[in-house]
């Protein structure tokens, strides 16, 4: 830290737990503004960064994406108030965990009864011979389910 609070990349980095890439990632993602330079060329981050870099961190781990996050914090820094706006994207976020946990149910059911399917093969089957399990899975009557909102879902940008 320099005598008039700035904070070098690496302190920085340090402090928030991140590392250097993250904090240029985040600068040119516009979460972070960009630091101003030392006569060394070193960035020199001003104390408040550490905040905004845990409200980050935060923000990203109950879903906001970091384009997200820049749209509201633009708005933030320029005086604005995105209140409504975060409220929508967090209720839109709690939605979509609500399907990806109704999903999760339906993927858990299906495995259990997947597995007394195949328990029964393998208490059937003679010894020595093979239970053919994984082919009972595309002999299933039942169609495989479709989402429009797959679990495997894009990965957010960290």
């Amino acid at each position: 830290m320099s005598s008039d609070g700035a904070l070098t990349s690496g302190k920085l980095a340090d402090l928030a737990g991140v590392s250097r890439d993250t904090l240029r990632h985040y600068e040119r993602k516009g979460v972070l503004p960009r630091p101003l330079r030392g006569r060394n060329g070193y960035r020199q981050y001003a104390p408040e960064a550490l905040q905004r870099v845990q409200l980050v961190r935060r923000a990203l781990s109950v879903g906001f994406t970091l384009n997200e996050l820049a749209r509201v914090l633009k708005v933030r820094d320029a005086g604005g108030a995105p209140c409504e706006d975060v409220r929508k994207l967090a209720a839109q976020k709690l939605l979509n965990v609500q399907d990806q946990l109704r999903e999760l149910t339906t993927l858990r059911d299906d495995l259990q009864e997947t597995l007394r399917d195949w328990d029964a093969r393998l208490a059937r089957r003679a010894k020595g011979k093979r239970a053919s399990l994984l082919e009972s899975l595309s002999s299933d009557p039942k169609p495989a389910k479709r989402s429009t909102n797959s679990i495997k879902h894009k990965r957010r940008s960290a």
